[in-house]
């Protein structure tokens, strides 16, 4: 039968996919709308099993926060490319998921992925594998945090949709904990306090002060001080407290806390893409293979 321009239109306007897909699905289903919806949907999710082994290291990360401002989320959804990051849809999926973690605080990844999205049922995994057949890429929800602050208040920062912090501040201005927010995403810090570094860190670096002080010759009484030196350096560069504060380095966090009465008591940082293995790939393969609907 033929397909006409009307059809091809309406199946568009309620799948989003491109004029010569939905022609298609008009052909073989013989011009049934609801038919070529469902057809439309089978064929995408096969498609999306294929990419389900792709390497998603792009992505972005987005924060929400409570209406008290007590309680916020930060999720990381990631692509294949930067240039899927900047799709409204993916954006939009983004901010789903985050709004979800927010009102049902899920226990675990694999918790929140088999919760419903939306008032249709679907769930989180089900809603992500539909955005990966209709884009093209696999997409993942890594991981996600919930921070309250049931003293005091959440400070949050994104820089350019690949870096966020939350961090919740007891006492200080909102002002501080933005700036302190700010700070975390720039400084990196691995810890509060010393004490919050975990011991192996710690041997770690020993090991290697020691290894290097020996080197210098000189008695073991003087190379224990130099070690003890150096490691007291390494703990000031790696934790909150012991970093010289971004906005003024003449001060510590330390005594910028104390200075304003607060207390920092918890803190998050993501960064999209940090600890995943980037396959390097071959452009014109990755151009070859996406002609040929792979």
């Amino acid at each position: 039968m033929a397909i006409t321009a009307a059809q091809v239109k309406e199946l568009r306007e309620r799948t989003g996919s491109g004029m010569m897909e939905c022609k298609k699905a008009l052909v073989e289903t013989s011009g049934d709308i609801e038919t070529a919806i469902e057809w439309m949907r089978k064929q995408g999710l096969a498609k999306a099993d294929k990419k389900a082994g792709r390497v998603a290291a792009e992505g972005i990360i987005v924060t929400t926060v409570s209406q008290d401002g007590r309680k916020a989320v930060m999720v990381e959804v990631n692509s294949e490319t930067d240039f899927v990051a900047k799709n409204e849809d993916f954006r939009q999926f983004a901010e789903d998921v985050a709004h979800k973690v927010l009102i049902s605080n899920p226990a675990t990844l694999d918790d929140l992925l088999s919760q419903p999205l939306d008032k249709g049922g679907e769930s989180v995994d089900e809603k992500r594998h539909a955005l990966v057949a209709k884009i093209g890429e696999n997409l993942n929800v890594r991981r996600f945090i919930l921070i309250e602050a049931e003293n005091g208040r959440i400070g949050r920062y994104v820089h350019g949709d690949r870096i966020g912090v939350l961090v919740a501040v007891e006492g200080g201005e909102e002002a501080l904990a933005k700036d302190l927010a700010m700070h975390i995403a720039a400084s990196k810090p691995q810890a509060i306090a010393a004490k919050d570094i975990p011991a192996d860190i710690l041997d770690k670096e020993r090991a290697i002060q020691v290894a290097q002080a020996k080197d210098s010759g000189k008695p073991p009484e003087i190379i224990e001080k130099m070690v003890q030196g150096r490691l007291q350096k390494f703990l000031g560069e790696i934790t909150l407290l012991g970093q010289p504060f971004v906005k003024d380095p003449d001060i510590k966090v330390e005594k910028l806390l104390k200075d304003a009465g607060a207390n920092v008591y918890r803190f998050a940082r993501f960064e999209v893409g940090e600890g995943i293995e980037k396959k390097v790939e071959n452009f014109a393969e990755e151009v070859r293979s996406q002609a040929q609907g792979d």
